[in-house]
């Protein structure tokens, strides 16, 4: 049994019915892109129609330890156009800002001896991991906790901030969001992710329904709503598509398949659902790619970009739009063909490689540095 937005249903997994979602008896699946929504650019007020989106990744990570109220405050005060909240469940069924649900390397928690039999290892989506989980804390306890840097060997300047913000809600997450619209006078988006879906339904604490009643609490449930939610996984996209009419976006990885398919038995792969047939197919539910940046400017045997793929013109003729994950600062997170020097953690050239994925026609862009991409947009505009 897998809970729909709150309706026990029987889902029937083979990858017949996942292809046709009529059923057996359904008709061959139309190539045909079925347009549900307007575009996710569409969504951006404000934007003209050849301006990329700039999507704060997990806030403004690269200043400030990720998914804190600081680090979303920051990236909008950077200029980004949305912020992007990564959603895992407490154990009391409040939805909060953590990369997963697994809190070892992104809070003190180890720190705290009240919670050391909390330490366990847990199979999440086919992968025994150790740590400390969300799902064990209630809300109360993990405010107890405070954040740390999740890459301290990148980034030292960010751990100057460690033990001084919390784990926040995504209630106080929205919050933050409308009174910094207020304050700068521009409407910010939200880009929430469902992680690990098919994991928090099998615990009974499914993500989709509290996700909804939380935008609806906060206005941000009608289509013209600034907000686009993402997911790595698709049945839960289908599932949202039935409730909501707020853009919804595939999130698709450069290598391997999303856990909800692998658990079905299902033999599909993000290589498959990235071919013209599988983009014909999100289409139906959804109304972007989240797409990893190399899908769309692949790397030849030295590390370097090559030419663009196809993967925007056919998302385009599918009708959806594309923004690409994650564009970032230092060395070791780009192409070779954009560092500067040989130091993996010293600041490449990311202004070249954000105009180099605009150049692309990609649609928006991930980053962890929000201020460097809105300064590679002003540059490629300027150029057209």
């Amino acid at each position: 049994m897998k809970r729909i937005l709150g309706t026990p249903v029987l889902i029937t997994f083979a990858a017949t019915i996942l292809l046709a979602p009529g059923g057996p008896a359904a008709a061959e699946p139309s190539t045909a892109p079925v347009q549900r929504n307007q575009s996710s650019n569409e969504h951006a007020k404000g934007h003209r129609a050849n301006e990329p989106l700039i999507v704060g990744h997990r806030g403004a990570s690269g200043y400030r330890p990720e998914h804190t109220l600081a680090s979303y405050r920051l990236a909008i005060r950077l200029g980004v156009d949305y912020v992007e909240p990564d959603l895992v469940s407490t154990k009391d069924g409040v939805l909060v800002a953590r990369h997963e649900n697994e809190i070892g390397g992104t809070t003190d928690v180890a720190d705290h001896p009240e919670f050391a039999d909390r330490k366990t290892t847990k199979t999440i989506d086919g992968k025994p991991i150790t740590g400390w989980f969300t799902e064990d804390f209630t809300l109360a306890e993990l405010k107890t906790l405070r954040a740390e840097e999740r890459l301290p060997q990148v980034r030292p300047d960010n751990t100057r901030y460690d033990g001084r913000f919390e784990i926040p809600t995504l209630d106080e997450v929205l919050t933050m969001v409308r009174e910094e619209s207020k304050r700068t006078h521009r409407e910010i988006g939200v880009y929430p992710e469902t992680k690990h879906p098919t994991y928090f339904d099998s615990i009974d604490l499914s993500l989709e329904e509290p996700l909804l009643r939380t935008l609806k609490k906060h206005h941000l449930d009608k289509p013209k709503s600034k907000v686009i939610i993402q997911s790595f996984e698709t049945e839960n996209l289908r599932d949202l598509d039935k409730h909501t009419k707020l853009p919804l976006a595939q999130l698709v990885d450069a290598s391997g398949a999303p856990a909800d398919l692998v658990a079905a038995g299902d033999p599909r792969t993000y290589d498959d659902l990235t071919a013209p047939e599988g983009l014909a197919e999100i289409a139906t539910y959804a109304d972007g790619l989240g797409a990893a940046k190399d899908l769309v400017l692949p790397r030849d045997a030295s590390g370097a970009t090559t030419e663009p793929s196809s993967l925007v013109d056919d998302a385009h003729d599918a009708g959806l739009t594309v923004h690409v994950w994650t564009v970032r600062d230092e060395n070791q997170f780009m192409a070779t063909n954009f560092r500067i020097g040989t130091d993996p953690n010293a600041k490449g050239d990311s202004i070249a490689e954000a105009k180099a994925f605009f150049d692309a026609g990609v649609d928006g862009v991930f980053s962890d540095q929000g201020d460097t991409m809105v300064e590679a947009r002003d540059e490629w505009l300027a150029e057209q």
